[in-house]
């Protein structure tokens, strides 16, 4: 693995990433540099077949304050086209998160606001300290959650996103689980012990399932299927076919540990 200026990423003996949000001094900002470094590193994470898990995690009180103002500020000053650029960017981030072939578990500590409900919705489980608190804050600013839009928008439905959008209004994690951006609140005390509940469910999985799973979701969740039968149809035979559809039906039958277990 690489070394980042805006992160930290490990990967333990069991192919967990963790891959850590490392601004603390700045509430986790996002920036211009951790914005190509988390794209670099989900490519990376993603390209890894030892990886089974990420665990997206962030150092200090807050999770993410969203985009850092002094990124934010030298976009305006930029032309058009390198205005484009920076969404661009920020918008290509977010995709890559969001396609990575693995689970993707948020760590959600303290706060997030814009870009970090962003991050959050990208996740496929989201864990938060019910202590935590969030708020969609574009607009305060004069500005729009645009690339953030399409995941947050998806991810707690077009009538909570028109009121917590439009207003940027704070909102409590009890809400935020109530809306379904956040998966599960436990006690700041119980946190990483939740994470590591989720983990374990999913290492008992086999990771090519898991990935052809993920896709299945988002392609039928976003229409991106012309005909939702014969998707499916055709997406289990693909795992009727693969390799480890056979040896997990055959290890069933035959009462053996599945191949995909750590012994």
């Amino acid at each position: 693995m690489r070394t980042y200026e805006t992160l930290t990423l490990s990967v333990d003996e069991r192919g967990v990433a963790t891959l850590t949000l490392h601004r603390p001094e700045k509430h986790n900002a996002m920036n211009a540099a951790m914005i190509t470094e988390l794209a670099q590193a989900a490519a990376s994470l993603a390209a890894n077949d030892a990886v089974r898990a990420v665990i997206l995690a962030a150092a200090g009180p807050t999770f993410c304050a969203g985009g850092d103002l002094g990124w934010m500020r030298d976009q305006t000053a930029r032309d058009r086209q390198g205005k484009l650029e920076g969404a661009r960017g920020l918008a290509l981030m977010l995709k890559a998160l969001d396609d990575l072939p693995k689970l993707l578990i948020g760590r959600i500590q303290g706060n997030a606001f814009g870009g970090g409900i962003g991050l959050m919705s990208v996740c496929d489980i989201a864990v938060a300290t019910e202590d935590a608190q969030f708020a969609l804050t574009e607009p305060r600013l004069g500005l729009i959650p645009a690339t953030i839009g399409p995941y947050v928008v998806r991810r707690i439905g077009e009538g909570h996103a028109r009121r917590l959008l439009l207003n940027s209004r704070r909102f409590s994690a009890a809400t935020a689980r109530d809306i379904g951006l956040a998966s599960v609140i436990v006690a700041p005390a119980d946190l990483d012990a939740a994470v590591g509940d989720e983990i374990a469910a999913v290492l008992d999985c086999a990771p090519g399932a898991v990935a052809a799973t993920k896709d299945l979701v988002r392609a039928l969740a976003r229409g991106k299927a012309d005909d939702d039968i014969r998707f499916s149809v055709e997406a289990l035979a693909d795992r009727w076919e693969s390799a480890e559809g056979r040896q997990g039906i055959e290890a069933f039958l035959e009462r053996r540990p599945f191949p995909w277990l750590k012994k």
